[in-house]
Order: C-alpha cells, then sequence, then structure tokens
C-alpha cells in the first residue's frame, strides 16, 4: 500500500501462489489491506490491473471496486478501479 498525491490510498502488486488460489486467500488479503488503508485514514483506496487477470478483475468487482478513469502511467495497466471506505461517498474522488 502507498499514498498518493491526493490522499487516497493504493494497493500494488497483490499477489497468491498459483497453488493456494481458489482457497479464498486473495478477498481475505484484500480486506485486510482495505483496512491498513482505513486505519491509515485513507477514506478511498485504488488499484491497477492488466486485462489478462480475469481472476483479480472479478475479485476487484465482487469487493465493491467500481472502475474509474486512469490515474497513474503504469503502462500495463489497463483496468483501474476505487472503492469508497469507511462509509464515506464520492468514489474515485
Amino acid at each position: 500500500m502507498q499514498a498518493l498525491d491526493d490522499g487516497a490510498g493504493e494497493i500494488k502488486r497483490m499477489w497468491v501462489h498459483p497453488a493456494w488460489r481458489g482457497a479464498g486467500l486473495g478477498s481475505r488479503l484484500l480486506r485486510h489491506i482495505e483496512g491498513v488503508c482505513r486505519d491509515l485514514g485513507h477514506d478511498v483506496v485504488r488499484l491497477d490491473t492488466n486485462g489478462s487477470l480475469t481472476e483479480a478483475l472479478a475479485m476487484y468487482e465482487r469487493a465493491g471496486y467500481r472502475h474509474v478513469g486512469r490515474y497513474n502511467d503504469n503502462p500495463y495497466a489497463e483496468h483501474f478501479f476505487a472503492k469508497r471506505l469507511a462509509g464515506a461517498s464520492d468514489v474515485g474522488r
């Protein structure tokens, strides 16, 4: 997790070993990182991912992330997401 200039938190490079995929670890890790972002005072968390990571895309959508416009210059990212934490509003800021 890192802080962005606008005060949002950003999740970078979440990964689960292939042998452990499908066991719910990715979702649990995502919830944990969201809690860390919340504890650090962030109201919004953002992330990006590549279109080939279909399981990750589905997991983010299930977890309540919404598609937003490009917010960084990562040349490998094709999808950008944001989620408002702790009952705040105005996703994507």
